[in-house]
């Protein structure tokens, strides 16, 4: 039998609210297009997931917090910046973990072919910086927007 410690309520909001205010935070310096932002609120090393999907140029293995922090210029790059949407439907937030969900699309540049769906992201947050971060969303229309 092994001993474990409960913490207080007041313990855990506190790092339920450590845990909003990143998430937000990255959801800001996101927004913003904030590289050096981004850097700062991923850990060194990243437990990142992201389905393979290789005719996606953005989709591509990371664990650096400079890895993960270029996926968005990457995105960017890779897309219409004036077509592409997110709405986040939920935002929970239990502890060191956060989970979004939503709605995205956008207009892959090289092809002029939208893509649409569904997302999902946890994020962990530990220390103040991002230690986790797997997204689940629609690859099928993301690849088929990009294919010629």
């Amino acid at each position: 039998m092994t001993a474990t410690t409960a913490q207080s309520p007041a313990a855990t909001a506190s790092v339920a609210d450590e845990t909003r205010r990143v998430v937000q935070e990255f959801l800001a310096a996101r927004l913003n297009g904030d590289g050096e932002r981004l850097v700062a609120l991923f850990a060194d090393e990243v437990d990142w997931l992201l389905a393979e999907n290789p005719g996606v140029p953005w989709i591509r293995p990371r664990s650096t917090a400079a890895e993960c922090a270029a996926q968005s210029e990457e995105l960017a790059e890779h897309t219409v910046p004036e077509d592409a949407r997110a709405s986040v439907d939920a935002f929970l937030v239990d502890g060191t973990d956060a989970v979004l969900t939503g709605h995205l699309s956008g207009t892959v540049r090289a092809t002029g072919k939208s893509f649409e769906g569904p997302f999902a992201l946890r994020l962990t947050v530990e220390d103040g910086r991002i230690t986790r971060h797997h997204l689940y969303e629609n690859s099928l229309s993301i690849a088929e927007a990009c294919a010629p």
